[in-house]
Formats: structure tokens, C-alpha cells, sequence
């Protein structure tokens, strides 16, 4: 291994803490084991902290989504950026509130599915007429939906058609973080192009949906530019758990037993 010099070792920790808040030990078996990488790492990580585009604690908040969202359930990192959250400020009411907006992430699975599922039934002959006027009772849910959350987006019509008690208790749940909200609405749009970029979703529509209400909430593309910085982050799990995972495994390749 590419072992390190005592002062070089805290010199890196430092820098790390200097950018995150305090040195953080799933980062010891990457550090031990190529110092270089390291510091190639933080020079490229703290570019969208260097430039303070993001205010300090939108770029925890937004790292800690990220983090937090079913597609990347990284448990660490949530842990990791929860407490640099707070200790920049963030409340309890706005960590949850965070936590509440990622949640709602599996309705993609419907948004996706539902214009596969359709080109399969007009395929087999049984169209469904999505685009049929809308009743009384679905233009009411509609309206609702744009009052509560401020946009519409056509990928919902079919949704709202095919099962319209579903989509108004959707809005219902969707719409209470925006309601009683403690995030700014442009924060909140930020939140959304980060779960929907990462790296482990890459969910095209919604990242151009919510960069349109971004933009209509002043957001510039300077400042979305460092969304995308931030999460590009993302792919360092693979170092930082492999790692670990790596030198317990040498460790235990060692001993009489697992010989």
C-alpha cells in the first residue's frame, strides 16, 4: 500500500474536515490506501464548495437528499450530512421536510410504467383513451393539484384518468411538504433535480420538469450547474465502501483460521 507520512495523513484530514465539518472514518481505508486518489478527490469534490454558488447548508441539504432517496439509501452518508445540516442551522422541522419531498420518489415507477403499459394495450388492440375529456371530478382534482403544488405536467393526465381517487390522495401526500413547508421553494426544485440526477436514478423527465419550476423560481443555471456538481459525488461509494471491504478482507486472509 501507498502508505503516508503522519503529517501528510492529517494534512488530508483536515482539508476534508475543512469542507465537511469533521473528519469522517469511512474515509481512512481510501486515505491508507492511495493518499494520491484522495487528494485528486477532494481537488474535484470541493469545487461546488469552494465557489459558495449554494450556501453552505442548501449544499448539506442537497447532499443529504441525495443520499437519502430509495434509489441510493446510503445510510452513512444520510448520517454524515444530517449532522453537518444541523450543525449549519437546518431545523428539525426542515430535515424532515427533506425527508418527506425524497420519499414520494416512487411514483416514478408509475409515470414510467404507465406510457409502457398503455403502447402495450394499443398494441393488443384495446387502446385506452387517456385523452377523453376530463369528468367534473377529475378537471376538480386537477385544478386542486395546481393550486397545491403550482404546475401541471401532462405526464399526470393519464394517471389522473385511469384512477382518480389515487391521484388526489397522491396530491394530498405530495403537496403537504409545500403546504406547511420551512424550504424555499427554489431549494426545494434543487432537492428534486438532485434525486432525479443521481446517479442511481437518472430520471430525464423529472430532471427537466423540475429545472423548468427551478428557473420560474429564479434559480440560475449557474446554481443548478453546482446541483449537478455536488451529486457527482456520488459514484465515491464504490471507494469508500470497497475499501473497507477490501482491507477487512486482506485482514482476515491473514489469520490462521482463513487460511
Amino acid at each position: 500500500m501507498n502508505r503516508l507520512s503522519p503529517s501528510t495523513r492529517e494534512e488530508l484530514k483536515a482539508r476534508y474536515a475543512a469542507t465537511h465539518g469533521e473528519w469522517d472514518e469511512r474515509w481512512t481505508a481510501l486515505l491508507e490506501l492511495d493518499p494520491g486518489f484522495f487528494e485528486s478527490y477532494l481537488d474535484f469534490a470541493d469545487i461546488p464548495h469552494s465557489d459558495n454558488i449554494l450556501d453552505a447548508k442548501a449544499r448539506a441539504l442537497i447532499s443529504l437528499a441525495v443520499n437519502a432517496q430509495t434509489t441510493t439509501l446510503h445510510g452513512p452518508g444520510m448520517r454524515e450530512y444530517t449532522a453537518r445540516a444541523i450543525a449549519l442551522g437546518a431545523t428539525l422541522q426542515e430535515i424532515f421536510e427533506l425527508l418527506q419531498l425524497v420519499s414520494l420518489i416512487g411514483m416514478h415507477s408509475i409515470v414510467s410504467g404507465m406510457p409502457i403499459m398503455l403502447e402495450e394495450f394499443e398494441k393488443a388492440g384495446q387502446a385506452v383513451d387517456v385523452e377523453r375529456p376530463l369528468t367534473d371530478r377529475e378537471e376538480a382534482v386537477k385544478a386542486r393539484f395546481i393550486e397545491r403544488r403550482g404546475y401541471w405536467s401532462e405526464r399526470g393526465r393519464p394517471l389522473l384518468v385511469l384512477d382518480p381517487d389515487f391521484f388526489e390522495h397522491y396530491s394530498n401526500l405530495s403537496s403537504l411538504p409545500w403546504e406547511r413547508g420551512v424550504i424555499a421553494p427554489k431549494l426545494k426544485e434543487f432537492i428534486y433535480i438532485a434525486i432525479d440526477a443521481a446517479t442511481t436514478h437518472l430520471y430525464e423527465s423529472g430532471i427537466r420538469l423540475h429545472i423548468q419550476n427551478a428557473v420560474k423560481y429564479g434559480a440560475t443555471a449557474r446554481e443548478i450547474m453546482a446541483v449537478f456538481e455536488l451529486i457527482s459525488t456520488l459514484g465515491i461509494h464504490s471507494c469508500t465502501v470497497g475499501s473497507q471491504i477490501l482491507l477487512e478482507e486482506l485482514g482476515a486472509g491473514s489469520r490462521p483460521e482463513a487460511q
